[in-house]
């Protein structure tokens, strides 16, 4: 049996990412949304892409993926990863399907 590391493409993480981004006021956020939100735009300011930056961090759990600019690496360790994981699957799956 293959692990996940060998059966699932990085762009198929990728494309499911993209679609995260929470960034309608109305809408509630959850806790990881919020982080999430807060994580993704501390990258962008720092010009980095936060899609390939958040996919680098749960696949290898090497925090220094995330920026330390406004206390996002900080922020993104109170999440672990399987739990961020858990929160992207879940909205792509609530939003997409």
């Amino acid at each position: 049996m293959n692990n996940f590391s060998e059966t699932q493409k990085i762009s198929d993480l990728k494309e499911a990412l993209k679609d995260v981004r929470i960034s309608d006021e109305t809408t509630e956020k959850t806790h990881i949304g919020h982080i999430m939100s807060e994580v993704y735009e501390a990258m962008l300011e720092k010009g980095y892409n936060p899609v390939n930056q958040i996919i680098g961090y749960i696949m290898s759990g090497d925090p220094t993926y995330i920026t330390s600019y406004k206390d996002a690496r900080k922020k993104m360790a109170r999440v672990s990863q399987d739990e961020l994981l858990e929160e992207i699957v879940n909205y792509y799956i609530n939003n997409n399907l």
